[in-house]
């Protein structure tokens, strides 16, 4: 269900100041935290943002992400949204602001003003991922923590016939963790490749959205494949049956979150999957529980700029980290 309003979308009256939408791009080291979306027991990056935009505007503040992370996943450029009845701030120094009040292990590295009813999920067209391995040696500890390591170096030429099977739009029961909730999946992936960057073997896959472990689950795949294929053409073969079949059973084994990054998001018109719902509110904000950003599927339930906007009156100055002293007083 979503909320019902009398204000124009994303500008609710307070004393005649205007709720802004601000957009922020943040990069994490998920290692220390159960994923993105708040639980209720684990520490989560959805949660300590949270805490300190409450620290920020008084009270509290909403946040959406573009992709749910599962525990243990990085992002190198997870977009979050939010509203903020703070009228003195301009939009860009949110990023100092929010850095003096969050863990080391989470940096807000952007942030803009948003139109009105900018939501940071249901917006996005799409996700990109990119997953490390770290082949054959000894590894150093901060390999371990950033990326999967194997003990010995795969055939990239099999790798990448099986990879080029999944792009397109498919059916990714295959795939997809027996607890995904998404009513469809049916997933459109427009990138699927692997590379070496830097000593690194990188997988990098693109799409208008990921069933929950996903990208995981088709890395392990892909490794199983190419141990046992032939050559390329046989690997190529493998991975269709293997996608066709959409028994979750025949899939290798799940690869480590510590070598997922959900890379960047981008914004724009939408080619695959479900259009934008609009509320006509201009609230941001979904409980639907999950974890790997099936961003496409199911209905919206909003409420987070009426939260930001709650008729809360600041009294006078407040000291702002990072900004100094901040007056929303008429």
């Amino acid at each position: 269900m979503e909320r019902e309003s009398s204000e124009p979308a994303g500008q609710p009256s307070r004393r005649g100041s205007s709720v802004r939408a601000i957009k922020l791009v943040l990069a994490y080291d998920g290692t220390d935290f159960s994923g993105w979306q708040r639980q209720k027991n684990g520490r989560s990056v959805q949660e300590e943002l949270e805490k300190a935009l409450a620290k920020m505007h008084g009270h509290e503040i909403r946040v959406t992400g573009a992709g749910r992370t599962d525990a243990g996943v990085h992002a190198m450029g997870q977009v979050a949204g939010f509203y903020t009845d703070i009228r003195s701030i301009p939009a860009d120094r949110f990023v100092l602001a929010l850095n003096k009040l969050m863990p080391r292990d989470v940096r807000v590295l952007s942030s803009e003003e948003a139109p009105p009813d900018f939501h940071a999920r249901f917006d996005a067209s799409l996700r990109r991922y990119r997953y490390f391995l770290v082949c054959g040696g000894t590894p150093d500890p901060f390999a371990l923590r950033y990326a999967h390591c194997i003990p010995y170096y795969p055939r990239i030429a099999v790798l990448n016939a099986a990879a080029a099977v999944v792009l397109g739009e498919h059916d990714f029961s295959t795939f997809a963790s027996a607890q995904d909730k998404s009513e469809s999946r049916s997933r459109h992936i427009s990138e699927s490749i692997f590379f070496f960057e830097g000593g690194r073997l990188v997988y990098q896959v693109a799409g208008n959205a990921f069933l929950w472990r996903q990208v995981r689950s088709l890395v392990g795949s892909f490794l199983e494949i190419e141990r046992i294929a032939e050559n390329p053409a046989h690997g190529e073969v493998l991975m269709r049956q293997l996608l066709e079949s959409r028994d979750r059973g025949r899939a290798g084994a799940t690869a480590p979150a510590c070598g997922l990054f959900l890379w960047n998001v981008e914004y724009g018109a939408r080619t695959h999957g479900h259009p934008r719902r609009h509320s006509g509110t201009g609230v941001q904000g979904d409980r639907r529980p999950s974890s790997d950003a099936p961003a496409d599927s199911g209905a919206r339930t909003s409420d987070a700029a009426s939260d930001a906007a709650s008729g809360t009156v600041f009294p006078g100055p407040r000291l702002v980290p990072g900004l100094g002293w901040i007056d929303e007083r008429e």
